[in-house]
């Protein structure tokens, strides 16, 4: 490198003219007298710095002398805004139609102000290197209050101020050259090589060692479509080509460009990969195709390398392709299947059992196929998304803890965390009681080598990531998974160092029931969230895996880690489920070969209480949480519930569906809900879609609340005798009410309902004698109808026609209301055919019409005459009677006194 000696030079005052000339000339002859010889060469070099120094000062030195002005071109000189903005810089402005008459006035520092950077008007003006602005650009320094400044490149909009951009892999010289212009532009920077400056990386297919750095360091990778997207905004003001919004349908994806082929997969995985590979870009191949740029094995069948036709196909691991889906890059140099090859020739057979392809060779598939059977795995590992298996499918009665499974026995050696070593007090021949406690203990070892396995492989990398910049998953849906998680390791840690201290100094005598029976608290905390929440932590889990692709590529890359031993998360996290069972009986085992004289043989019976007893209350808080969240739905699908309906300390018995006998409620027939709680009962309406939902077309909840009733405010639950679905309550107060009903439900068994009913009021009203509640009656003395209630459209529309009569005459005051108003009301649904005793509600109906119909005024004084001197009998027959199905029915209220 040269190395010129520095030399000052004074140019004297700023732009100092002839002064200032004179003094640069001076120096450098004074420079150059004084030269050595040897350094001719270097002085060369300094002047032509110095006289480009002297040129570079002297045109800004002229440059000041030059007054400025503003050139609006063609239709930017009509725009009214464009306009305004230039008058606010105070500067002299001209219209132009093409800007080429004022070019070359050397007394003025023109800003041409352009729509339109293309024609011939833009290059002639370009080329003699004149100011060139967009009116965007104009519009935000007018806002901004900035000065027009020396731009020596044209400047439409200000779009992209401070994008810092790189290409790679664009081969056309045009395309290039169009987007370096396009991005200079719109405010933006073009850099030859990447650097800490560097914002974006343009390019068309992913890969290569730009792209390596970018996805490296987080650079935001976009295609070239982003900038002509830009461009095509330019005349926006308000836009900002860096926005998210924006960017992110420009993103290069990770496989753009690739054209992958998959091989030795099962049908349903590659089919998903296919899928995966396509979403994100690539484009699917086969091995025989000379454009394929990498080759996907599964390297746990496949035992040889595939030949694809071109030799510069990389041929990879699994590993590689997921990798890339939650990074966005992997670098094929560390996920070649060559070398995952060599890597098994070169492994230990006692090292690579779990790494070896299962058809390696007939004998070791044998073998693992026999391993397979004989530890049952739980579910299928060569499935896609089997990993979470239905809690339904533990037991055939749907619990969870009613399951006869077998102990854990993980099919993966490795997960033997803590492998029992023989200890010296261990006798040369074992009892039957020493190999199951070795059963109990080696399980034990793999379930919590399972729970590490979830909290240090899932769940403290998800948390890790959630503290950066791109997390898989935040925080709220990691602890909708794991939260009930830790408690459980913590608790089953603590047992296995127990069982570790027993194995290291084992005794017949040794009490294995005591670890049960100190860890039984613990277990009663740790178990019922996990196991109540379970259902909801399959649902977020499997909807994390669906909607976030980079969760998902995370899920499938520590699946193949030995530690998981194929086995998914999901497959995994049911495992603490399946515990208690396993431990149940293993208990059991170690009890039937302990002597009734052993210690520990009392011990064990009452760690299997203990362990049912955990199961038990896992049972009834489920069945508590269970009911709370029903109180919820209930409470949501009820229109003007109570609030005071939700309630800690309510719980939620039973539903049954009802049709009411009486009209206390809402009205014979009405199709109505009985909630029973704990501690009380909300009784409300089905709404109807043909009549109630007209109503209120608006409201979304499928029920109306009538009235809730409590369990103290009940004396007597009432057996209907002679019906078989029908029953009464009788609720006490100022006045006792009745309310009676038939259960519609076929499902519903009346005689036990009641008995259900009668024992909740009880238990709530802390009353012994709860056969006390319940008595019988039959109809007639209760004079209550039990004829089948007719509940089809017709009966609800003579019901309704009904109902209107009555609303209709309540509205009117007869007292006030003139003679023929009221008569017109009176006879408000009449028949013109005389009586109607005799009709079916069908006939009632089509016989009916409103008395409105006839004209008021048509009625003269002898009609009404008439209608006066009429017999009470005509007058009765005139009258429509509706059938006793939608009469009011009302009791004597010596009937309640009698019950």
């Amino acid at each position: 490198m040269l190395h010129l000696p520095s030399v000052h030079f004074n140019f004297g005052n700023h732009f100092g003219g002839k002064n200032r000339l004179v003094t640069v000339q001076q120096q450098v002859a004074s420079y150059f007298t004084y030269a050595a010889d040897e350094e001719v060469k270097q002085a060369k070099l300094r002047q032509a710095a110095l006289c480009q120094v002297y040129e570079d000062f002297t045109e800004m030195s002229i440059s000041t002398t030059l007054a400025s002005r503003i050139c609006l071109v063609g239709e930017v000189g009509k725009d009214a805004e464009t306009l305004q903005a230039a008058e606010s810089f105070g500067l002299p402005i001209v219209t132009s139609e093409t800007g080429l008459d004022i070019l070359g006035e050397a007394e003025w520092r023109t800003f041409y102000v352009l729509d339109d950077f293309e024609g011939a008007s833009f290059e002639a003006i370009h080329k003699q290197k004149e100011c060139i602005l967009g009116p965007p650009a104009l519009k935000y320094a007018a806002e901004m209050k900035q000065t027009l400044g020396q731009n020596s490149r044209p400047i439409y909009n200000y779009a992209m101020r401070g994008v810092v951009t790189c290409f790679t892999g664009i081969r056309k010289k045009d395309e290039l050259t169009k987007l370096v212009n396009l991005i200079h532009s719109m405010g933006g920077c073009i850099k030859k090589d990447l650097n800490t400056k560097t914002t974006h990386l343009i390019c068309n297919h992913s890969g290569g060692e730009k792209y390596q750095y970018a996805k490296t360091f987080r650079l935001t990778v976009v295609r070239p479509a982003w900038v002509y997207a830009a461009w095509s905004d330019r005349n926006s003001l308000e836009f900002d080509a860096t926005q998210e919004t924006f960017t992110k349908t420009h993103r290069l994806k990770a496989f753009e460009g690739q054209k992958i082929c998959f091989f030795g997969f099962p049908p349903e995985e590659h089919q998903h990969m296919v899928d995966v590979l396509l979403e994100n870009g690539g484009v699917c191949a086969e091995l025989e195709d000379p454009e394929c740029s990498h080759v996907v094995v599964d390297e746990h069948t496949t035992v040889s390398k595939p030949e694809p036709k071109n030799n510069h196909t990389h041929i990879l691991k699994s590993d590689w392709f997921w990798y890339t889906i939650q990074n966005g890059y992997a670098n094929e140099m560390d996920y070649l299947f060559g070398d995952y090859l060599d890597s098994i020739t070169n492994t230990p057979n006692t090292d690579r059992r779990d790494s070896l392809p299962i058809s390696f060779n007939k004998r070791k598939r044998k073998r693992f196929s026999q391993r397979i059977q004989l530890e049952g795995t739980p579910l299928g590992s060569g499935k896609r998304r089997s990993s979470v298996s239905d809690a339904g499918l533990l037991s055939v009665s749907n619990s969870f803890f009613d399951c006869t499974t077998s102990p854990d026995k993980l099919e993966v050696d490795k997960l033997h965390h803590a492998e029992p070593e023989a200890s010296d007090a261990t006798p040369a021949k074992k009892s039957m009681r020493f190999n199951h406690f070795m059963d109990f203990f080696t399980t034990e070892s793999n379930y919590v080598g399972i729970l590490d396995t979830i909290l240090n492989l899932f769940k403290n990398k998800l948390e890790e990531l959630a503290e950066t910049n791109d997390p898989l998953l935040n925080k709220s849906e990691i602890k909708t998974i794991f939260g009930n998680f830790l408690p459980i390791h913590e608790v089953h840690q603590s047992m296995l160092e127990h069982l570790r201290k027993l194995h290291a100094n084992w005794r017949e005598d040794c009490l294995i029931g005591d670890i049960i029976i100190q860890h039984r608290d613990e277990l009663i905390k740790a178990y019922p969230p996990y196991v109540n929440f379970f259902e909801q932590m399959k649902e977020q889990l499997l909807y994390c895996d669906r909607e976030y692709p980079r969760f998902h590529a995370f899920l499938k890359i520590n699946q193949t880690k030995p530690e998981c031993g194929r086995q998914s998360l999901q497959d995994l996290m049911i495992r603490p489920v399946q515990r208690l069972p396993s431990i149940s009986l293993l208990l059991n085992d170690i009890l039937k070969h302990t002597n009734g004289s052993n210690a520990d043989h009392g011990r064990l019976e009452e760690a299997l209480k203990a362990i049912k007893q955990v199961t038990l209350h896992i049972n009834e808080d489920k069945r508590r949480t269970e009911s709370r969240m029903a109180i919820f739905d209930i409470f949501n699908d009820i229109d003007g519930c109570p609030p005071h309906l939700v309630s800690s300390n309510r719980s939620f018995i039973s539903k049954c569906e009802v049709n009411e006998l009486s009209d206390s409620l809402s009205g014979r027939g009405d199709s109505l809900v009985v909630y029973l709680f704990s501690d009380s009962m909300e009784l409300c309406k089905r709404r109807s879609r043909g009549f109630n939902t007209a109503k209120s077309p608006s409201t979304a909840k499928t029920h109306k609340h009538l009235k809730l009733i409590s369990l103290n405010t009940i004396r007597l639950v009432i057996d209907i005798s002679d019906s078989p679905r029908a029953f009464g309550l009788l609720q006490r107060g100022e006045k006792e009410k009745l309310y009676t009903f038939t259960i519609s439900d076929e499902e519903t068994d009346k005689h036990v309902y009641v008995k259900k009913l009668c024992n909740q009021i009880a238990a709530h009203t802390c009353r012994t004698d709860a056969d006390k509640l319940l008595i019988s009656r039959t109809s007639q003395e209760l004079e209550v109808d039990i004829s089948d209630v007719n509940v089809s459209t017709l009966s609800k529309a003579f019901k309704l026609a009904a109902k209107t009569r009555l609303k209709v005459g309540r509205a009117f005051s007869f007292n006030k209301t003139p003679n023929k108003l009221k008569r017109a009301v009176s006879t408000m649904m009449t028949s013109p055919f005389g009586s109607t005793n005799s009709l079916t509600p069908a006939s009632q109906l089509a016989q009916m019409r409103l008395a409105s119909c006839t004209n008021i005024n048509e009625v003269d004084d002898e009609d009404c005459a008439s209608m006066r001197s009429s017999s009470p009998s005509t007058q009765s027959e005139m009258l429509v009677v509706p059938p006793l199905s939608v009469q009011p029915t009302r009791k004597n209220k010596a009937v309640v006194g009698r019950i």
